[in-house]
């Protein structure tokens, strides 16, 4: 999730480039590929990490869909639709820093209740 946050960060720095200079085309383009990747290791380590435990699927259910996000995000980018493509990268880094900063901070701890 760090990779996949830092990647659209990336991807949001180049774009801001892409005004200015002609070598940031090619590194939002590296980027983009990053960032797809980054997509599908988060989906590959939420299976993972919810088959052993027998937790909880609505992780894998966030991580896939945000793997949809990212292939609108790709074909928009493709097609040069700038109007979609990048409201829809800043809802894609809004949501990706919202879900780490989740999985960063302290859960509190389950107690069974008190014996009286």
């Amino acid at each position: 999730m760090i990779l996949q946050t830092l990647a659209l960060f990336f991807q949001a720095s180049t774009a801001g480039l892409l005004l200015t200079s002609s070598r940031a085309y090619m590194l939002h383009d590296y980027g983009s590929k990053v960032m797809y990747g980054a997509a599908m290791l988060y989906v590959l380590a939420t299976v993972l990490a919810w088959r052993p435990g027998g937790g909880s699927p609505r992780p894998i259910l966030h991580s896939t869909g945000f793997l949809v996000l990212a292939s609108a995000q790709v074909a928009l980018g493709v097609a040069h639709v700038a109007s979609l493509h990048v409201p829809l990268g800043v809802v894609m880094f809004a949501l990706s820093t919202l879900a780490l900063v989740g999985s960063l901070s302290p859960r509190p701890l389950l107690r069974p209740p008190a014996r009286s």
